[in-house]
């Protein structure tokens, strides 16, 4: 039976989740150059729009309909069969349509993250191609497999209780991809940019920590304990991470940063994504306090020696962070916080972690070989990186034809 708090709290949470692609816009648009600032925002902004049509029109089929097979098919095309009553295979106390509603905002910000990678650098046009491509061909098969009634990923036991393999290695791991073969940005070499906006940062950061309630805690599917112990872990591995970080820097450098302050509580809510349903307070505390390690080490050491221009960084904090986050749910995962889920291996269960690096490495090869064929198809047909003209007058002119900001003399 459909029961209304249960349906108030996913309809919620699937706002909270909505509002975290504009924070995510102004959390990448505050860490460009200010003639680039707009064409962050547009490319999250119309990611918005054309995935929130792609999702009910044939996204929410090809990922959630029963089937075994490489996606779910199209028997719910257009929502066909998907109304206002429970489907128990899901979630047996909200109408099909609120849970349909609610993964839509996962599907819309996991391509957003790629952004961040080749952010000041993609035509605007091969974005939208590229994107939907994306969505289809990467987003919907493996939200299939780990979600899915009937992935294989999921018959195989695969934990993620909110997206950390579904959402940020998937989008991490594309968003590797296309940094390398897009190539750095011009005149990198000699003029490392700084974020042009570091309060918009911080806004950012602050939209996407209080969205990931929802994120996190609306995976429940329902107003009870296990939302609650999700919201509380959730909260407590993104302040140990921010913490993390800033004493880092603090150790390193000589000095703790606000940029690397809230860098670090975002690492602190990718890892958690796919734990929190499984995990305790203290685990989450151990996850936070590490993610920041990885992915400081991947941000400010392995990006250059390497030489990639990740250029917000989402590989190094989405996908690092993702991929701590999926492994510590099979060291941490316990049956008394979710006696729907598993044991982990500090619980006497080291086969739920061998389960966890299979899904891992799974969704590392399958983003990564989808993603390059996807991104050289579309560069072959219409080009994706816009002219060096075009770079140095930035895409907010060039693509949009707009200025954020204007000069009063």
């Amino acid at each position: 039976m459909i029961n209304a708090g249960d349906t108030a709290w996913v309809l919620m949470s699937s706002a909270l989740v909505m509002l975290m692609t504009p924070g995510l816009a102004f959390f990448y648009g505050g860490m460009v150059r200010r003639k680039n600032i707009l064409g962050v925002l547009m490319q999250c902004f119309i990611v918005l729009c054309v995935l929130s049509l792609q999702w009910v029109l044939f996204g929410y089929s090809l990922s959630f309909a029963p089937g075994k097979g490489f996606w779910g098919g199209f028997s719910w095309f257009a929502l066909n069969g998907v109304g206002l009553e429970p489907y128990t295979d899901y979630a047996a106390t909200i109408p099909h349509q609120a849970f349909m509603i609610f993964q839509a905002m996962f599907a819309i910000i996991t391509p957003a993250l790629i952004i961040g990678a080749f952010a000041e650098r993609m035509k605007f046009s091969a974005f939208l191609i590229f994107t939907v491509l994306w969505a289809t061909f990467v987003y919907n098969p493996l939200c299939h497999w780990v979600w899915g009634m009937g992935g294989f990923l999921r018959n195989l036991g695969a934990l993620d209780f909110a997206g950390g393999t579904v959402v940020h290695i998937n989008a991490g791991i594309a968003a590797i991809v296309t940094a390398i073969i897009i190539g750095r940005r011009k005149n990198l070499d000699h003029h490392l940019p700084a974020p042009h906006n570091l309060p918009f940062v911080v806004l950012g950061t602050a939209l996407l920590w209080f969205g990931w309630f929802g994120f996190n805690a609306g995976s429940a599917l329902a107003a009870n304990g296990l939302a609650v112990n999700a919201f509380v872990v959730t909260n407590t591995a993104a302040a140990a991470a921010g913490l993390s970080w800033a004493l880092i820097e603090w150790l390193r450098n000589g000095k703790a940063t606000l940029f690397g302050t809230v860098s670090g509580a975002v690492a602190g809510l990718v890892a958690i994504t796919p734990a929190a349903g499984f995990v305790g307070v203290v685990p989450a505390i151990i996850i936070g306090l590490l993610v920041s390690v990885f992915c400081f080490i991947a941000v400010t050491i392995i990006k250059p020696k390497l030489g990639y221009d990740d250029a917000l960084d989402a590989f190094g904090v989405h996908c690092v962070g993702g991929i701590w986050g999926a492994l510590a749910t099979g060291l941490f995962a316990s049956k008394a916080i979710n006696p729907a889920g598993a044991d982990g291996l500090f619980f006497g269960n080291p086969k739920q972690f061998l389960v966890q690096l299979i899904t891992v490495l799974v969704t590392i090869v399958y983003t990564a070989v989808t993603t390059f064929v996807i991104y050289k198809l579309v560069d072959l047909f219409i080009g994706i990186r816009v002219s060096e003209k075009d770079e140095v007058i930035g895409l907010d002119l060039t693509q949009h034809h707009e200025r954020a900001y204007t000069v009063l003399e």
